[in-house]
């Protein structure tokens, strides 16, 4: 429990900041507008990746986090790669097919958050019409990859 709870605090301490900046832009228009109120939606809390797998213990030392901003044009395909640390994320547009290499599919949609698989190779498609944006929060420590490259494996 207490490593779920690290994990929490951590990823809870990625997206403060931007909390803070959402929440300055909504006190000031609830001064202009009483009626307005703060709305506060979990979009998920698990202690499992999309695959069902129970995520990794915590990194021992001094966590690094990292925020990411990826956008992928309709019809482009991620490369084979795993990720050696914690991640999950926010799916703003688009819809992001999640592909293991058992096979085994997970459709992210637009409002969405993920958890993805640790130490599991994969790639994600946008099998969709419009560029996916998606928005990834990592648990890292510095000098780790967030993501090992797998070439040697072929795209269907």
């Amino acid at each position: 429990m207490k490593k779920i709870l690290n994990f929490v605090l951590a990823a809870t301490m990625v997206c403060g900041a931007a909390v803070s900046l959402t929440s300055c832009n909504q006190a000031q228009a609830q001064k202009d507008n009483p009626a307005q109120q703060v709305v506060s939606t979990e979009l998920i809390r698990t202690s499992q990746s999309w695959d069902g797998v129970e995520l990794p213990d915590y990194l021992q030392g001094r966590p690094e986090l990292v925020a990411v901003k990826y956008v992928f044009p309709a019809g482009q395909k991620l490369g084979w790669h795993h990720h050696p640390v914690m991640n999950y994320g926010i799916l703003v547009q688009g819809e992001l097919t999640i592909i293991g290499q058992d096979g085994k599919e997970k459709v992210v949609h637009e409002g969405e958050a993920v958890v993805e698989m640790v130490n599991t190779i994969h790639h994600g498609e946008n099998r969709g019409t419009k560029p996916v944006i998606l928005y990834m929060f990592y648990l890292s420590q510095d000098g780790m990859q967030l993501a090992v490259q797998h070439p040697e494996i072929p795209l269907e």
